[in-house]
């Protein structure tokens, strides 16, 4: 038989048995009871759906399972979502849209025509990585692409020229005519637009036109002839990827809105393809993994493609699977049926041959157990030798004396945290830093913890890296991050803090769909807590801290909005009989004291002044620095005192800040944050002293019967005028401590981690 002849009978095979599978799993529903399972001819699985209960519709699941089924010009039913047209949904995470074509055109005098900028906004959806890219086409033309990626706003751009069609190559997608370029994972909420350098008047007799789209690289081969042809594609097909959520499968199984139903597996995402989990049917089952029963048993014996039993084997089917049980007259031999025969006797060769085999195979056993005992040793004397280079023995005697408090740190194993971060794997990573990574991690009492891996302790500082340990585990307030432990078993220390799941202040600050949901009475209660957190640092621990990194970034929230400090990474302690600290420079770059970053000499009241950029900062919605803005509104604390100078306050407050909040009251915040920000440490007020007047603030709020006009005029008065000890000229002075920035100290540029 020929090659070809074996294709062909291949090919067949393969249809038959596509067309059995297909036919098993059409005859379990899709959809849930009572609801429509299709919208012309594209099929809706759940969780999608088309009417109001028919798709997820859970306001803990990120995602828009909606589908709006309407007629389209031709009146024929078209499925939606969004406001672009859906051709297909796979259960495999797939959705295949028609998306719009962004097209800039012009008149032979380049005069421009009607052009459109394409968006795309579904909650919870990415766009395909592996499917898509991002196509420029014209000989005129540059493109950009913007979206959201991992939070952060994300553009990228591509470029195509050309003199004539002489120099394209047809199906090359180089720059000459058209340009591609591949999409990051995870990204989101995209829009594109097209653009001409020149109006397309070099180039108007053969591509009159500038072309923008996302399509399905499978389904796109380039022609000279797409440069005028182009215009008459309105939508051209894409690919989304959907999930369930946005978190992994041990999480959500643990919730109860979790999707997968029975007889089905989770898997998660990999990387590359967003966040959230998927279900599968297991083997031996099908149908539609996100029902409650959508997964049910395929009778493999009912179909004989689906089945391998032969002719001396009856097939039996069991739950999820099945069986070739041998006929009457046969022995299972192997994977064989043979017809039955009485049992030969061994020889004396095939015993000899088994007595070896045998003892070869305990030979092979006592020399690995042997190997892995002697490994298991050595792997011991590895964790001693660390320990006792961590400091684990002075830190055990440091310990030792606290037996009786019910504050004092644990040491932990390596197992124990290798099994709570599953061997730290990537996927558990909530944060990193410049002092190491962060992972969640899950105990065997249910506790879930955070466990920072830190860089590795100078030898030198270890006696005060366990003191710092020592210190920190006896810390006991509210909105300061719990130290539980730590690990000094491994090359790198890991330090184990209490975990605290709703993100960051940065987070809430600058991500657009959490700003409105924090009102002025909880604003001013985070900062009011903030302030009493580096307050008891600085004063009530039974060793004064300076925090050194304070920052938004630094600062997490819980589910009640409750301040929680964090990130000791930088701190330093301070003896009870010195006021100030010489160190080399380190912080943030807008977070950093001015006078700490001339002199190198630390003091409490360097919180202070990183402290009064996270009040504005919350204050006005801006970051700490914005390198794309004009000079004076790059730093944000020379912007606001400027403002506050020229008394424009309200002009640099975030807008729903200064419409809720009381103006006298804003006023106030306003001129504690300018002593904050004093360039002379003497000039600013002690945390003590701003956690004091911020709850009286909070407490003038409370009660509305308090006449809080009464010193509106001294008020004013204050915000109208800079601090005498604060003479100088704002602008010229920010402008040298940023250039002194760059010349004498390496510095975070944070990222909102």
């Amino acid at each position: 038989m020929g090659f070809h002849s074996k294709l062909v009978q291949v090919i067949r095979v393969g249809v038959i048995l596509s067309a059995i599978m297909a036919a098993a799993i059409t005859a379990f529903p899709i959809a849930l009871p009572n609801c429509s399972d299709s919208c012309g001819n594209v099929k809706i699985p759940y969780p999608f759906g088309t009417t109001e209960g028919c798709y997820l519709d859970d306001t803990a699941v990120d995602g828009d399972y909606f589908i709006n089924c309407t007629n389209n010009t031709y009146g024929q039913p078209q499925p939606m979502i969004s406001n672009i047209n859906v051709t297909s949904i796979s259960m495999e995470g797939e959705i295949d849209i028609q998306m719009y074509n962004s097209i800039d055109c012009y008149h032979e005098n380049g005069t421009p025509l009607p052009n459109n900028n394409p968006w795309l906004r579904v909650s919870g959806f990415t766009v395909s990585v592996t499917k898509n890219k991002f196509m420029a086409v014209g000989c005129d033309t540059y493109a950009y692409l913007n979206g959201i990626l991992k939070g952060q706003p994300f553009s990228v751009g591509c470029l195509s020229v050309c003199n004539n069609t002489r120099s394209i190559v047809n199906g090359t997608c180089s720059g000459i005519g058209c340009c591609q370029i591949d999409f990051p994972p995870d990204l989101r909420d995209v829009n594109f637009k097209a653009y001409s350098f020149k109006n397309h008047t070099q180039v108007w007799k053969f591509n009159p036109c500038s072309f923008a789209f996302i399509i399905q690289e499978e389904k796109f081969n380039f022609s000279s002839d797409y440069l005028i042809s182009l215009q008459n594609n309105e939508t051209l097909p894409m690919a989304l990827d959907w999930a369930i959520g946005n978190e992994t499968c041990e999480v959500a199984r643990n919730k109860a809105n979790y999707v997968c139903g029975g007889n089905s597996t989770c898997i998660d995402l990999n990387p590359n393809n967003g966040s959230g989990y998927r279900c599968n049917c297991m083997v031996g089952y099908s149908g539609n993994p996100y029902l409650k029963d959508g997964c049910q048993d395929i009778n493999e014996c009912d179909v004989k493609e689906l089945n391998n039993c032969t002719s001396t084997q009856f097939c039996v089917n069991d739950v999820g699977s099945y069986r070739c049980l041998c006929i009457e007259g046969y022995n299972l031999d192997g994977k064989a049926c043979v017809p039955n025969q009485p049992a030969p006797k061994l020889s004396l060769a095939i015993s000899l041959t088994i007595g070896t085999g045998v003892g070869l195979i305990v030979m092979l056993v006592c020399c690995s157990w042997l190997y892995l005992t002697v490994k298991q040793r050595k792997f011991i004397k590895l964790k001693e030798k660390f320990f006792t280079q961590n400091g684990g023995i002075i830190l055990q005697q440091q310990l030792s004396g606290q037996e009786n408090s019910t504050e004092t740190a644990k040491i932990f194993t390596t197992e124990e945290l290798k099994k709570a971060t599953n061997n730290y794997d990537e996927t558990l990573i909530i944060g990193r830093g410049g002092f190491g990574t962060v992972y969640k991690g899950f105990l065997s009492d249910n506790r879930i913890v955070a466990i920072k891996k830190a860089k590795i302790v100078d030898q030198s500082q270890i006696e005060q890296f366990i003191n710092e340990v020592v210190v920190l585990s006896q810390i006991n307030h509210r909105n300061v991050v719990k130290l539980l432990g730590c690990c000094l078993e491994t090359s790198v220390p890991l330090l184990v803090y209490e975990f605290i799941p709703n993100g960051t202040l940065f987070e809430y600050i600058h991500n657009k769909k959490k700003v409105s949901t924090i009102s002025w009475e909880t604003c001013i209660r985070i900062v009011t807590e903030i302030a009493e957190a580096l307050s008891y640092l600085h004063s009530a621990a039974s060793t004064p801290i300076i925090h050194r990194d304070v920052k938004s970034s630094n600062i997490l929230l819980d589910s009640s909005y409750t301040v929680k400090v964090s990130d000791f990474g930088a701190s330093r302690l301070v003896p009870l009989d010195q006021t100030e600290v010489a160190t080399m420079v380190q912080g943030t770059i807008g977070y950093l004291d001015p006078e700490y970053l001339y002199t190198s000499q630390l003091t409490e009241k360097s919180d202070v002044y990183s402290f009064g950029v996270v009040l504005i900062e919350l204050l006005t919605r801006r970051k700490a620095v914005l390198f794309d803005k004009p000079e004076m509104e790059r730093s944000l604390v020379t912007y606001f005192l400027i403002s506050l100078e020229e008394n424009r306050l309200f002009d640099v407050l975030e807008k729903h800040i200064a419409t809720e909040g009381n103006v006298e009251q804003l006023k106030e915040v306003a001129n504690l944050a300018r002593k904050c920000l004093s360039l002379k440490r003497e000039d600013r007020p002690t945390m003590k002293e701003v956690a004091t007047e911020l709850e009286g603030l909070r407490k003038m709020e409370k009660h509305s019967w308090i006449n809080v006009n009464s010193n509106s005029e001294e008020t004013e008065h204050l915000l109208a005028t800079t601090s005498d000890s604060s003479n100088y000229d704002v602008r010229n002075k920010s402008t040298e401590v940023y250039d002194s920035m760059k010349d004498h100290v390496m510095l975070d540029f944070d990222d909102g981690r």
